[in-house]
């Protein structure tokens, strides 16, 4: 099986289907590329597709009125979204931007549909991606009302470990691609507080700051910061 199968194999809409049936729904899929810095959808389009990650990584966020961006989450290899829109066809509840250059599988509404009829197992899967994503949300705002951003930044950096990050000799190697703004917006937080709570990770030995990526050399103590 090529590496491209194994990823798309990791995605929800696949995983609960045999290797002829993933086969077949693989081939009705179309192929998208986008290049880094490029919107996928933005927030309030009309979106009818979901889409599987190949290769890349993309990042989903929210805009208030007066231009402050609120980054969702970072989506890699074998991850899904936009599945909303297939159940509760209407404007886009978040935009979908390219963090680095990307392939992407996409599938839409019409030929979804026939699909879940057919194979239910595929229903159950959505529907438990869907409560993941709720449960996560939910999360999400009981971190914002009762952690301090050091321990959100913790949090969001294992988190990135734990989805990106390579074992080395020194650590757990994780090159998450985003700025420091991006982080802060991650966590809901400015970017000078960010960046305090993470000169102070670095000042306990807990991590190393290399650019647009990190290497954990305490995962234990910075775990145990984010919980």
């Amino acid at each position: 099986m090529s590496t491209e199968q194994d990823v798309v194999r990791k995605a929800p809409l696949f995983t609960a289907l045999d290797d002829a049936a993933a086969a077949s729904l693989r081939a009705s899929m179309d192929s998208v590329k986008i290049t880094k810095g490029s919107v996928l959808f933005a927030e309030g389009d009309e979106g009818d597709h979901l889409y599987v990650i190949v290769e890349g990584k993309l990042k989903l966020g929210t805009s208030s009125g007066d231009g402050r961006e609120n980054l969702l989450s970072i989506l890699g290899p074998g991850e899904m979204f936009g599945e909303l829109s297939l159940f509760d066809p209407g404007p886009r509840t978040s935009s979908a931007t390219a963090v680095t250059d990307s392939k992407l599988l996409s599938l839409g509404q019409e030929k979804l549909l026939p699909w879940l009829a057919e194979n239910p197992q595929v229903a159950l899967q959505l529907l438990a991606r869907l409560a993941q994503r709720l449960r996560r949300t939910n999360e999400a705002v009981g971190d914002l009302v009762f952690s301090d951003v050091p321990g959100r930044v913790a949090k969001a950096l294992i988190d990135l470990g734990e989805r990106f990050g390579k074992q080395t000799d020194e650590g757990l190697f994780v090159h998450h691609d985003l700025t420091q703004e991006e982080l802060a917006q991650l966590v809901g937080a400015s970017r000078e507080t960010v960046n305090k709570a993470l000169a102070d990770f670095a000042g306990r030995g807990w991590l190393k700051l290399d650019g647009r990526a990190v290497l954990i050399t305490d995962f234990d103590r910075l775990s145990k910061r984010g919980k």
